[in-house]
């Protein structure tokens, strides 16, 4: 669920909320899935509408270029929920973070088929894992994260963060988590893992949103279309990037080796993450559409990003190689938004 939900007010949201906590999803009739080529594979989370429920999944083949729609609802018969937001892959489980469902849903990644459920949560967004037995789970409306068991799939306890209502990505350097906190804020809490406390802060451009760790240690933000280069070791901002676009939303992606950062920004742009001013020039220069996602495929490096259109019909994903020419262009789900590479 992207900024646009937060029109609503407050009051709406006492309304709709509990709604979403007696929604049915099926059952219906399961078909099988064949194991995909191993090591590749690319899992795209579509949103879905708010309030509607019609959250799905999309498979894509890269080497074939083949494409499969609503795989999680094929493969259990039952609908993912309301507003996907993020799915990651741990120890051979998918983590599929539903945020208005209140629901992580624990997945076989290569059969699609569910394991389990993550319940008790009240808006998730992502989820971090810090080892095989905890992990993190940022949430939209409380003023706390919650510690999760991804073995047991049970809540273990809750960080609180007072003051920051909302926890969006994070990222791990050494013993320390640093989580962005988006709406109306402006901050970066710093975790000590060992301890599950807050330990540390601070302050970047309003709404942080994405957060990426570079190989050279530093982390990078994106806040009111600003990029920003922090060292995870001093806490210091290094650099601040000014926006390509003033106001637009800002989604960043490493390559594999984590020395080249991706930034779309209306258009997109590509550097060295030691490059001390972005480029000039775009690397693909993109036309005026509601891009609301990224990602660079750990292994070719390919760029791929996907298109809200409408917001209500199929969405779309333009695949570039590394020249930026395109390669292909998928249909997804409603408003696909999230990637993950199996």
């Amino acid at each position: 669920m992207k900024q646009i939900n937060l029109l609503l007010t407050t009051g709406l949201l006492l309304i709709f909320l509990p709604l979403t906590s007696c929604m049915k999803y099926g059952p219906s009739q399961t078909e099988d899935f064949p194991p995909g080529p191993t090591g590749e594979g690319l899992l795209i989370i579509n949103e879905g509408n708010f309030m509607y429920a019609n959250a799905s999944l999309t498979y894509y083949i890269p080497g074939s270029g083949k494409t499969e729609n609503e795989v999680f609802f094929r493969a259990n018969g039952i609908n993912l929920g309301d507003v996907a937001q993020s799915l990651s892959i741990f120890e051979g489980n998918g983590y599929i973070v539903v945020n208005n469902s209140g629901v992580i849903f624990v997945i076989d990644p290569n059969t699609f088929r569910l394991k389990g459920s993550i319940t008790g949560l009240i808006s998730p967004r992502y989820i971090h894992f810090i080892d095989k037995r905890k992990a993190y789970v940022t949430d939209l409306y409380q003023e706390k994260i919650t510690i999760v068991d991804p073995q047991s799939f049970r809540i273990l306890g809750y960080i609180p963060v007072t003051g920051h209502r909302s926890t969006e990505k994070m990222v791990q350097w050494e013993n320390f988590v640093f989580v962005t906190c988006w709406s109306y804020d402006n901050k970066i809490l710093v975790i000590d893992t060992v301890t599950d406390r807050v330990t540390d802060s601070l302050e970047v451009g309003c709404q942080p949103t994405d957060l990426l760790l570079d190989g050279n240690g530093k982390i990078w933000c994106a806040a009111a279309g600003n990029l920003y280069r922090i060292d995870a070791r001093s806490r210091k901002i290094e650099k601040t990037f000014p926006a390509q676009a003033d106001g637009a939303r800002t989604y960043l992606a490493m390559n594999a080796s984590r020395d080249t950062l991706y930034y779309l920004n209306k258009s997109l742009w590509r550097m060295g993450t030691d490059q001390a001013a972005t480029d000039i020039a775009p690397f693909i220069v993109l036309d005026k559409r509601t891009y609301y996602g990224l990602a660079v495929d750990p292994v070719t490096s390919h760029v791929y990003v996907a298109d809200a259109l409408d917001y209500v019909q199929q969405g779309k994903v333009y695949r570039f190689n590394t020249r930026g020419v395109p390669v292909d262009t998928l249909t997804t789900g409603v408003n696909p938004g999230f990637f993950c590479f199996k």
